[in-house]
């Protein structure tokens, strides 16, 4: 159950995260108030960072780097400036007031034809983070976090709903990771109705950058072995894994979908995005979540070297859904 989001919370993440810095070899968190950042590390290398500044439309991990240091994602890009790395977002309307979270970047001052900049009148604001915590043998940690989708088409920013996030960060064998990605949306304000098609929206989603994409030579692969966005794209699977060769090492990111029975299809792109989809009765059609009523998804973000065959995906994948990474 997510804990009381407050103040006090805040003061003691940021005190938390100071004492693991000091105290343990493993896996560890660090925040930078100054910039807005929340970074995960072993040792001295760095595995992601989180971004939550209000410069930014959508809070979003950037960089997601590979065991030998490589970063897998691209912060913004064209021709989809909206695309943010590996983000959430949705469309959503509250009593008649639509919120494209998904398109939130358009909805800041606009300087050019394409490029918009902040403040954004439409955005996932982050709001605090909580209740950090760390495996005995420092292997794992653990924090939780609480955003608010909003939009100002009112004359005061108007909550749509409250997105309740538990992200743990598993560090495994030879330098590889898992991070492990559950997200709650929560109608805390008014029955909410999603209103985005088929393919516009994240679940999350992942933006491969330009050395590892498809186009730049990387291979999509799913659970089932068909490769490439055409074998993949709008079909059901388990898990995607997105491979490539950049300067002499094999190193890729793989997606689990932890299912709750239901079949999940999934958007592949060979120019570098892909993401599971909601179940097929709540995607690409309206429906809505009555007040009090909550929509959950939890992913794994697997890192690891090697292709999807030496980087051991099924194998890490079964253990993921298992639960082993959990006792």
């Amino acid at each position: 159950m997510m804990r009381r989001w407050t103040a006090a919370c805040c003061l003691l993440l940021s005190t938390a995260l100071c004492s693991a810095e000091a105290t343990t070899r493993g896996v560890r968190l660090e925040v930078d108030k100054e910039k807005f950042q929340l970074k995960a590390l072993t040792g001295d290398r760095e595995l992601f960072v989180y971004n939550y500044a209000d410069t930014w439309e959508l809070p979003h991990f950037f960089p997601l780097n590979t065991p030998s240091g490589k970063n897998l994602l691209v912060q913004k890009t064209e021709p989809y400036p909206h695309h943010r790395s590996f983000w959430v977002s949705d469309t959503v309307e509250r009593d008649g007031v639509k919120g494209d979270i998904y398109n939130a970047y358009y909805s800041g001052v606009k300087t050019s034809p394409k490029q918009h900049k902040p403040p954004f009148n439409t955005r996932s604001r982050h709001e605090s983070f909580s209740d950090i915590s760390q495996s005995s043998a420092g292997k794992t940690i653990s924090y939780e976090e609480k955003l608010v989708w909003e939009t100002s088409a009112t004359e005061t920013a108007y909550p749509l709903l409250n997105e309740l996030r538990v992200v743990k960060v598993h560090e495994l064998e030879d330098g590889n990771y898992l991070l492990d990605f559950a997200f709650t949306l929560v109608a805390d304000y008014g029955d909410v109705r999603f209103i985005s098609d088929a393919v516009h929206y994240s679940w999350p989603y992942l933006r491969i950058n330009s050395q590892f994409s498809g186009e730049g030579g990387g291979t999509i692969t799913s659970d089932t072995g068909t490769t490439g966005q055409k074998a993949t794209n709008l079909l059901s699977h388990r898990w995607i894994d997105y491979s490539n060769t950049v300067d002499g090492e094999t190193e890729g990111v793989a997606m689990f979908q932890i299912t709750d029975g239901e079949p999940r299809k999934w958007l592949t792109r060979e120019y570098g995005t892909f993401g599971p989809r909601r179940p097929d009765l709540q995607s690409g059609k309206p429906f809505t979540l009555s007040e009090g009523e909550s929509l959950k998804q939890r992913v794994g973000i697997y890192v690891h070297r090697g292709d999807v065959e030496s980087g051991q995906v099924a194998e890490v994948y079964k253990r993921y859904t298992a639960g082993e990474f959990d006792k």
